[in-house]
C-alpha cells in the first residue's frame, strides 16, 4: 500500500500527482469531508461548483484522508460523485480494510510472541488513533504499526520479531554497539506489512527523553478486533498526536483530521491532564498548535479549560499562519532550512530550550547518517557533525 505517507519524502520539490493549478474548491471540499461536523448542505454545494475530480482524488490520497472522504460521502449517497470516482474511493475503501485486517493479525503475533518473552509494549498511533478517532481501526490511512517498548528490552524485541519471520532494516550489530536508529523498523518478506519499534532513546522528536515508565504507569486496554491491546493513556496519546504533527509540520490533513476527531468524540478526555503531560515533556505549545489549528482549518472549537492559554500564545497564531500556507500543498511546498529550524525552536517554546531542541535534533545521528560499514561500531561524534549536512542537502536545495 503506497500511501501519501510514504510518498512524503520522495515528493519534496516534485511537482505534485495532484497539479500546479488552485486547489482551493478541492481543498474546502477535503476540510468539509475530514471536519467531525457534518455540513451535507456544505458539501454538496462544493459539490454543485463543479469539483476537479482529477485534482480532488489525488489530493485525498497525499494528505491520507480517502477512506474518510469515502465514509462521508457514502453517508450522502455519493450524490453528483461521477461513477468511476465513486468506484476509485470504494476500491482505496476496500484495499484499507483487508491491510488493516492484515496488520491486526500481524499485531496479535507480535503480542504473543513479548508476552511470552516477558516483553513490555504499547501500540500507539496508526489502528489506535483510528479507532480512537473514528471508532473504526480501518478508517484512517496507515502503512505500519507502531510500537513502544523499553530501552533495555529493545534487543529481545528484536530477535523476537526476527523468530516470528520479520526482517530488520538495520543491522543487530548496531544494537549491540549502541547505536539508536530513527526506528527500529521490520518488514514482512514479500509483504507491505511494516512494524516499527520505538524506545525512549530513539523517540527523538519529544522535547525531552519520552517518559516510558509513565506511560507504562498510565497505559490501559482497549479492545481491537475481540482483543485487549494495551496503548497509552487517552490524554498521553493525543499529546503523542500533538508532537507527532509538529515534527512534520503538519503537512498532512490526516494528522489534523485526527485531533479534530478526538476532540469532537471524547469528552472525557482530561484536559488538565493533558496540559500537564505537555508540560511535563516540553510540548505545550505543540498541544496548543495543534488545537488552534484543527479549529481553524476543521471548524473543532479549543476546549473551554485551555482557551485561555491558547488565545493568550501570541507565536501559536502565527505559527497558524505558516501551517496555512503550505498544508494544503501536502507536503510538495515545503518550507525553506531556514523555516524549519524557527519553526522547531518556536515549537519548543523559544530561548534557550528551543535552541537545544534544534540543536538536539540537528546533531543526533539516525541510520541514516551512519557511515556504511560503520554501522557496528561508535562513531557518533563523525556522524553527529556529518548530519547538518545531509539535512542541508535534503532540505536546503531549491529554497
Amino acid at each position: 500500500m503506497y500511501t501519501g505517507v510514504i510518498a512524503w519524502e520522495l515528493s519534496l520539490r516534485e511537482t505534485p500527482p495532484f497539479g500546479a493549478g488552485s486547489i482551493e474548491k478541492e481543498w474546502r471540499l477535503l476540510c468539509a469531508c475530514t471536519s467531525p461536523t457534518v455540513d451535507s448542505q456544505g458539501i454538496q454545494e462544493i459539490l454543485g461548483q463543479g469539483v476537479d475530480w482529477n485534482v480532488f482524488f489525488p489530493l485525498a490520497i497525499e494528505h491520507s484522508v480517502s477512506g474518510l472522504v469515502a465514509g462521508r460521502l457514502q453517508q450522502l449517497n455519493y450524490e453528483t460523485v461521477p461513477q468511476d470516482w465513486r468506484e476509485k474511493l470504494q476500491s482505496r475503501m476496500r484495499a484499507q480494510h483487508l491491510f488493516t485486517l492484515s496488520m491486526t493479525a500481524e499485531l496479535f503475533r507480535i503480542l504473543d510472541a513479548f508476552s511470552k518473552s516477558h516483553i513490555e509494549t504499547l501500540l500507539v498511533k496508526g489502528p489506535i488513533v483510528s479507532f480512537l478517532a473514528y471508532g473504526d481501526a480501518a478508517m484512517r490511512s496507515y502503512v505500519d504499526l507502531d510500537l513502544l517498548v523499553r530501552h533495555d528490552d529493545i534487543l529481545s524485541a528484536a530477535q523476537q520479531m526476527l523468530a516470528i519471520g520479520f526482517e530488520p532494516a538495520f543491522p543487530f550489530a548496531a544494537i549491540r554497539a549502541g547505536k539508536i536508529p530513527g526506528e527500529y523498523l521490520f518488514r514482512r518478506p514479500g509483504t507491505q506489512r511494516i512494524i516499527e519499534l520505538h524506545t525512549e532513546r530513539s523517540f527523538r522528536y519529544y522535547p525531552v527523553r519520552l517518559p516510558l515508565a509513565d506511560f507504562f504507569a498510565r497505559q490501559r486496554l482497549v479492545a481491537l478486533d475481540g482483543r485487549d491491546v494495551p496503548v497509552l493513556s487517552l490524554e498521553d496519546e493525543f499529546v503523542l498526536n500533538c508532537i507527532h504533527g509538529a515534527k512534520h509540520f503538519w503537512e498532512r490533513l490526516m494528522w489534523l483530521a485526527d485531533i479534530a476527531a478526538i476532540v469532537s468524540r471524547h469528552p472525557e478526555l482530561d484536559w488538565r491532564r493533558a496540559k500537564q503531560n505537555a508540560a511535563d515533556v516540553g510540548a505545550l505549545r505543540m498541544l496548543y498548535l495543534a488545537l488552534q489549528v484543527s479549529e481553524n482549518v476543521l471548524g473543532t472549537t479549543v476546549p473551554a479549560e485551555l482557551a485561555a492559554d491558547v488565545a493568550a500564545d501570541a507565536l501559536v497564531r502565527s505559527l497558524c499562519l505558516q501551517v496555512a500556507r503550505w498544508l494544503p500543498q501536502a507536503g510538495f511546498a515545503p518550507p525553506a532550512l531556514w523555516e524549519r529550524a524557527g519553526f522547531r525552536v518556536k515549537m519548543r517554546g523559544g530561548g534557550i530550550a528551543g535552541v537545544g531542541y534544534l540543536l538536539r535534533l540537528s546533531l543526533s545521528p539516525t541510520d541514516e547518517d551512519w557511515q556504511k560499514g560503520a554501522e557496528d561500531g561508535r562513531w557518533w561524534l563523525w556522524d553527529a557533525l556529518l548530519r547538518p549536512l545531509r539535512l542541508i542537502r535534503k532540505y536546503g536545495q531549491g529554497h
